[in-house]
């Protein structure tokens, strides 16, 4: 959903006209992308309060801020970090690629390294909390729109380290996970369906002793110590669903 910053006569949902282009006007033009709609419609109004801020539209999901940021091109997009569909990564990622000059900065409730890893990765100029005070968040988007970046050099390269230390074990994850035989799937699938070792040896036609050693060599592959550890895994990488029976 697309709401405008101005509606145009008595029509609400009728367009505003275009706003200025950013060499008509000093202001700093601004979307606010954010599925929480108390929050953005919030955000937007303590943003007009500032004579230097001009708010050109507020928009509730991830296609919706990367449409207008193409059609607007705004200095600075405020972007949610989870909304529906599209989320905030992938919208930076996409505006990021068709304007780079647009400034993104994420919004999120939580401040977690991976999460500012991702959006880092993504081109996002800054990833604030949004426990941040407005004062915090309106010199925030002043300097972003003046080419800063929000996050020193130090902390950028120590966390797209963890990012790419993330990326590596996935990947050796995924690849342990790949290594499974057909029938040590169905034994994870048994046991990620909750059947006991009886009835799973029983359903697979094969004995106890023969399922145990099914089960070893599993946690073998998979490097983990515990069947709870290789269900875990195996789930996380779409090898099994909890929710399926074998």
């Amino acid at each position: 959903m697309l709401e405008k910053g101005v509606p145009k006569g008595d029509n609400p949902g009728t367009m505003s006209p275009s706003p200025p282009k950013r060499d008509e006007s000093p202001n700093i033009r601004i979307v606010i992308a954010d599925d929480h709609r108390a929050f953005a419609e919030a955000l937007a109004a303590t943003m007009k309060m500032e004579h230097d801020l001009q708010v050109v539209a507020i928009v509730y999901d991830g296609e919706s801020a990367i449409e207008v940021a193409i059609d607007q091109e705004p200095d600075v997009v405020l972007m949610d970090l989870q909304m529906p569909g599209v989320d905030g990564i992938a919208a930076t990622r996409r505006i990021k690629e068709k304007h780079p000059e647009t400034r993104v900065v994420i919004l999120s409730a939580t401040e977690g390294e991976h999460e500012r890893a991702r959006a880092l990765d993504a081109g996002a100029e800054g990833y604030l909390s949004k426990e941040r005070s407005v004062k915090e968040v309106t010199s925030s988007v002043r300097a972003v729109s003046q080419g800063e970046v929000l996050v020193s050099p130090e902390e950028s390269r120590r966390i797209l380290s963890h990012l790419r230390k993330r990326r590596a074990r996935d990947l050796a994850e995924r690849e342990r996970v790949d290594r499974l035989t057909p029938r040590e799937t169905q034994i994870l699938q048994g046991l990620a369906d909750g059947l006991s070792s009886d009835r799973l040896a029983g359903k697979l036609g094969i004995s106890r002793n023969t399922l145990r050693t099914h089960v070893q060599n599993i946690l073998f592959k998979l490097k983990v110590h515990s069947k709870v550890e290789a269900l875990a895994l195996a789930i996380r990488h779409h090898k099994v669903r909890a929710d399926d029976p074998v």
